[in-house]
This record gives C-alpha cells, sequence and structure tokens, in this order.
C-alpha cells in the first residue's frame, strides 16, 4: 500500500496547504513535499521488481483491486511500479520539492493556492507512472492539466492567459486523439480482454489476439491506432512540427512551474510512448521507424537552431528541451537494449538538466529582473555561485563526461547505431550534429550574460542569491554528477525492465 500512501500524502498535503494562511504556505508545502519525497526514496532503496510492468514482470509493490464494472469492461485499482516507473517517480518528487524551494522568492501572492497546486501536480504527475489501469490512468494523466494551466494562467508572465488557453488546448486535443487510438485496440480485442487493465491489455496484442473492427483487419486497426496514439503523445514530448504550445507556456510560466513542465511533464509523453505504442505494437513501431526516426532527427537540430536564434534565457532553455526529447524519440525507435534504456535514463537525465537551468535563470530574473541576454554581462563578479551552477547545468546539456546528460546521449546513440531500420546511422549521425548546436548556444549565452564586463539595463542591484534559491541548484547538480559517474544507479533496473520488449522487437 506504500503506492497508496505516496498518492495520499500529496492529496492531503495540497488539501492542508490550499487552507494554509499566505505567510505559513512556502514552509507547509515544503514539509508536505518531503513526505512523499521521502517515500520514493523509501520505494527506490527497496525496490525488487524484475521485468516489464506491461509484460507479465513482477512488479514491485503492486495493488489490484476491483473499482467499477462498466458494461463489458472492468476498471480496477491496479498500481505498481518496474524499472522504467521507479526512476520517473523518484524525479517527480525530487522536482516537486526542489520546485518548491525555487518558489520561496517570486511567489508572494495567493500562495495558499499556488503550493496547493503545485502538490495537487505532484499527485497526478505521480498518478501517470503508478497506474495501470487505462481509466486510473487518465484520469491522472487528465489532472496534470488543471493545475499546469492554473499555475501559468494565475501567476505566468504578460501573455499568460493566451500561453494557458493554448498549452490546455493542444494537450486535451492530443488527448483525445490519443484515447480514440487507444480504444480502437481494446475494441478490436473483443472478448479477449475484460478490463481496461493494460498490462492485459498489451499482451493480448502481443499475442496476436486482435480481431477486426468495422470491417478494418487487425493490421489496419494497429497502424491507425500506432498513428493516433503516436501523434497525441507527440505534442505532449513535444515533437516538432506540434511543439509551438511549449516556448509560450515556459516564457510565460513561473519558474517553479517551467521547472516541474521542462523536469517531469514533458516525461508523460515519452513515457506514454514507450508505454503504449513501442511495447504494445512493436510491429508497427519497425514499419514506421525511418519516419518516426526522421522526426527524431529534425526535431533535434530544428529545436536546437531555435535555441540558437534567441536572446531570451527562458526560451533558449525550452527549444532545447526539444531537442533533447528528439534524443529521446531516437532511442525508443532504435528498440535495442541501448536504445530504450539510454531513452529512459535520458528522461531522467534531461529532467535534472532541465529542472536545474530554469531554477538558475528564475534566480538571475529574480535579480536583474531581466532575461533577455543583451541587457546583462558580467554577472559571474556578482552571482558567483549561481554562474557556477549555470555553468554546470549548460556544460551537463553539451554532454560533459561524468554528467548524466553526458551518459544518456551515449546511451542512445550506442543503441541508434546498432538498430537496423533503413537510414538509422544516417539519422543517428544528423542528430549527433545537435550537439554541436547544443554548444553553441549555451556557450554564446553563458559568455554573454555571465563574463565580461559588468553591465546591467535594468535598475536593480545585483547580489548573491539567497540560500534557499541556491539549495535546489546544488542538490540537482549534485543528482547530475552522482548519475553521470554511476549510471547503474538507475540504468540496471531500466535495462532489465526492456529487455523482455525486445522479444518482439524491430
Amino acid at each position: 500500500m506504500i503506492i497508496e500512501l505516496l498518492l495520499a500524502f500529496c492529496l492531503i498535503g495540497a488539501a492542508v496547504v490550499f487552507v494554509l494562511p499566505d505567510e505559513y504556505a512556502p514552509v507547509g508545502a515544503l514539509a508536505a513535499s518531503l513526505f512523499p519525497l521521502v517515500t520514493s526514496f523509501v520505494m527506490w532503496f527497496g525496490f525488487d521488481g524484475s521485468g516489464n510492468a506491461f509484460l507479465g514482470g513482477e512488479l514491485a509493490y503492486e495493488t489490484m483491486v476491483q473499482w467499477i464494472s462498466l458494461g463489458p469492461y472492468a476498471i480496477n485499482w491496479h498500481v505498481g511500479v518496474d524499472g522504467i516507473s521507479m526512476p520517473l517517480v523518484v524525479l517527480a518528487t525530487l522536482l516537486t520539492t526542489l520546485a518548491i524551494l525555487t518558489a520561496w522568492t517570486p511567489i508572494d501572492d495567493r500562495r495558499s493556492q499556488f503550493y496547493g497546486l503545485m502538490l495537487l501536480l505532484e499527485a497526478g504527475l505521480l498518478g501517470v507512472f503508478v497506474a495501470l489501469d487505462f481509466f486510473a490512468w487518465l484520469v491522472f494523466w487528465e489532472v496534470v492539466l488543471v493545475p499546469m494551466y492554473m499555475l501559468i494562467g494565475v501567476w505566468g508572465g504578460p501573455r499568460r492567459k493566451y500561453a494557458a488557453v493554448k498549452f490546455f488546448v493542444y494537450t486535451n486535443l492530443a488527448t483525445l486523439v490519443m484515447f480514440l487510438g487507444f480504444m480502437a485496440l481494446v475494441f478490436g480485442l473483443g472478448d479477449s480482454v475484460s478490463s481496461l487493465d493494460m498490462p492485459a491489455i498489451a499482451q493480448a496484442i502481443r499475442a496476436g489476439e486482435l480481431g477486426s473492427l468495422a470491417g478494418f483487419g487487425p493490421n489496419t486497426i494497429k497502424t491507425v491506432a500506432f498513428i493516433a496514439m503516436f501523434a497525441g503523445f507527440a505534442v505532449k514530448v513535444p515533437l516538432v512540427p506540434v511543439h509551438t504550445w511549449l516556448p509560450d507556456a515556459h516564457v510565460e510560466a513561473p519558474t517553479p512551474a517551467s521547472v516541474m513542465l521542462a523536469g517531469v511533464l514533458l516525461k508523460m509523453g515519452t513515457y506514454a510512448l514507450l508505454r503504449f505504442n513501442f511495447t504494445m505494437l512493436p510491429d508497427v513501431a519497425a514499419q514506421l521507424a525511418p519516419f518516426i526516426a526522421l522526426l527524431a532527427a529534425v526535431s533535434v537540430i530544428y529545436g536546437a537552431m531555435l535555441a540558437l536564434a534567441q536572446q531570451d534565457l527562458k526560451r533558449i532553455v525550452a527549444y532545447s528541451s526539444i531537442s533533447s526529447m528528439g534524443f529521446v524519440i531516437l532511442g525508443l525507435v532504435a528498440y535495442t537494449e541501448y536504445g530504450l534504456g539510454g531513452a529512459t535514463f535520458q528522461m531522467i537525465s534531461h529532467g535534472l538538466l532541465s529542472g536545474l537551468l530554469f531554477a538558475c535563470v528564475g534566480v538571475i530574473y529574480n535579480t536583474t529582473h531581466t532575461r533577455m541576454v543583451g541587457d546583462m554581462a558580467g554577472l559571474a563578479d556578482r552571482m558567483p555561485v549561481t554562474t557556477g551552477m549555470f555553468v554546470a547545468g549548460s556544460f551537463g546539456y553539451m554532454g560533459l563526461p561524468f554528467m548524466a546528460g553526458f551518459m544518456g546521449e551515449y546511451f542512445i546513440f550506442q543503441g541508434a547505431f546498432a538498430a537496423d531500420f533503413a537510414g538509422s546511422m544516417v539519422f543517428t549521425a544528423v542528430s549527433m550534429f545537435g550537439i554541436v548546436i547544443v554548444a553553441g548556444y549555451f556557450l554564446y549565452a553563458m559568455q554573454r550574460t555571465l563574463f565580461g564586463e559588468y553591465r546591467l539595463e535594468t535598475d536593480y542591484q545585483v547580489g548573491r542569491a539567497a540560500v534557499h534559491d541556491i539549495v535546489p541548484l546544488a542538490v540537482l547538480v549534485v543528482f547530475v554528477i552522482v548519475l553521470g559517474t554511476a549510471p547503474s544507479i538507475f540504468f540496471d533496473m531500466i535495462t532489465d525492465a526492456v529487455g523482455p520488449m525486445l522479444g518482439g522487437g524491430l
């Protein structure tokens, strides 16, 4: 019942913080976030699962209870974690606690509501990673949209309403498309399944039990369902060309929301692609592999080029996320042990690094009240610790050895070069060039803003950041280095979980 306890801590914490007076909300939210954080670490250290949750593996902390009878399909409360979901649970709880700390300086209005929504967001994210019944999973998936919409729309920048509505419309329509694709598979299975249990559905599809539906054969159903689900999840990742909501959401969102959006919310899309498309329909993924790899390469290069053209630090980091998520898709479509394992590891790596960089930009903005590269220079002399953290995060993004970003990209490239679909080596080589562009825009941003003679176009005094602003940065740098020097902390459990997928591989 530890997963239920984990979710309960988030929901009860959110409810309590909502009713706290504003002056006590920051400390109350931090304290409330520590309960799920500690619980996730207890789960991690005690993890004893093996295999893949969707393919009959032995789950850790599993609960299976009959919940609702909905016509021919039973809906169960089915939760559990394997080596894919366990690291993401830890990532979500860690970033929530650190994001709450980053809010202490900039959030000074309606604090109890802000922090309550942050904890509600955490509950939804954790539910997505632990739910194994489609109904419960979809509820958590949709719950995530509400607090993020409010966080952007109420506490965001000047164009916050536009960004919030755009975020909600894009992701909600994407969910509808994905839902139609998945339900086509469920109806095509007919009497082969009697519940919306996702592992049961995945195993039935891979066993060849999919029948005809509305006059269409199983191959057609699988292809259409794959495309619909891929399109829906691609918006959440996001992949080019359905990425345009992300920069607006990041630029207008307050710093803590940006940390959660880049660090965890984007991983919902790649996690779902791994679970639904590449686990349930590997044969269709094989047929469409060149096209998917092309989308991945375009996202890597196009996202990096867009970042190179930006003057707003937040936009630079936002577009770099599009590029980094392209690497994850490349690892998934490679469908090798290192490809799938590297893609999952890169989710964790990017979550830590993007959270670090957005938090650094937030600290700089809190002090200078500008994010424009041309408005400031020489901050290193007056903000040495923040500068050091920003440099560490940037070099982590560039793939500096002994940092998590290097290991994620190394695993992906090793797996992608071993893939056997048409053009795999070309797409991988093109994607690798994205690392060069990453170095270009981060080195440009650092040199212009952090070094040289001090200059600031705004009328604010620049000094060292508060301790509570620095602590999240230091913690994230430590985790980035630890995962870069000892990747087996997560990679062993990840490869144990992706291994069973390769039986029906590409």
